[in-house]
């Protein structure tokens, strides 16, 4: 089998932000302000640090303003409630996240459920989850929103695929099922939505033409796993202990991609692949909402 096509997630993204930056531009050139997002930060969480770092870093790739909220890990669900109100009252913030996890005393449902649902720009809130799943305009799911585009945008038709995505997470594998399943394309998948519990999975993995591992689980999928042909989209991001790099450690997929992807017909890297996206989509999302308003 000839190699397969790398589904380029970094490069992808980079045309996204660069179609963002020249609408932005024209955006101000016509007398408005860039878009704004803010990010709120409970704790110092090493892998939320860096995936916050990483999103106002492109903010300012692409021209517009972003406010990052720095909180201790003891703030209470109260004061953290009343910084939600603050940025869902504030003319200036298009829209906003609360990056998760957030501390155990915390309960992060009610923090989603306090967000003004025209602000959520994560696509997390339930009036959005819900308009997704009429099919009615919505702010996505970043990550399941950046899948379907990476593989739109390198030409992978999915109408009659059988997708399956291995993780039913409310962030991933739930609306990613639902993305791959409504009409359009992406879309127009049969949908099989495995978990913890399911049985026979190795066969379920077998029929699948698209297949997506979203469990955080590192090599979790291995050649015998995967049809032949199939689309490998890996979401796992897990850091693993390296001593032999400078950070000490070194992020895996849930696939095990040396030997799954000589099978493939395409795949995407880790990393590289799929982060890039949500962080793309995040950024839409947020254009969305400022031209909205």
């Amino acid at each position: 089998m000839s190699s397969p096509l790398l589904l380029d997630g970094k490069g992808t993204a980079a045309q996204i932000r660069e179609e963002l930056k020249v609408a932005n531009t024209q955006r101000r050139a016509a007398g408005h302000r860039p878009p704004l997002l803010a990010a709120v930060l409970v704790g110092n969480d090493g892998g939320s640090e860096s995936y916050v770092a990483h999103k106002i870093k492109a903010c300012a790739e692409v021209g517009f303003e972003s406010r990052l909220l720095r909180f201790a890990s003891d703030i209470s669900q109260e004061e953290l409630l009343s910084v939600v109100n603050g940025l869902n009252h504030d003319d200036r913030v298009d829209g906003f996240i609360v990056q998760l996890p957030l501390p155990p005393h915390i309960d992060a449902q009610v923090i989603n459920l306090a967000i003004d649902p025209t602000k959520d720009v994560d696509g997390f809130h339930p009036v959005n989850v819900g308009r997704m799943a009429l099919g009615l305009p919505a702010f996505l799911p970043a990550t399941p929103s950046g899948i379907c585009e990476l593989l739109r945008r390198n030409g992978i038709v999915t109408g009659g695929m059988h997708a399956v995505i291995l993780g039913r997470s409310a962030i991933v594998g739930s609306p990613l099922a639902q993305l791959l399943a409504r009409p359009g394309e992406p879309g127009n998948c049969t949908v099989t939505l495995c978990h913890s519990k399911t049985q026979d999975l190795k066969e379920h993995c077998l029929r699948a033409d698209l297949l997506v591992a979203a469990m955080g689980k590192p090599g979790f999928v291995t050649a015998d796993m995967v049809k032949p042909s199939a689309v490998v989209v890996d979401v796992g991001t897990t850091r693993v202990e390296d001593r032999h790099r400078p950070s000490g450690f070194v992020l895996r997929g849930d696939v095990a991609f040396d030997e799954v992807a000589p099978l493939c017909r395409a795949i995407t890297p880790v990393p590289g692949g799929v982060g890039p996206m949500t962080i793309a989509s995040l950024l839409t999302n947020t254009w969305q909402a400022a031209n909205a308003s």
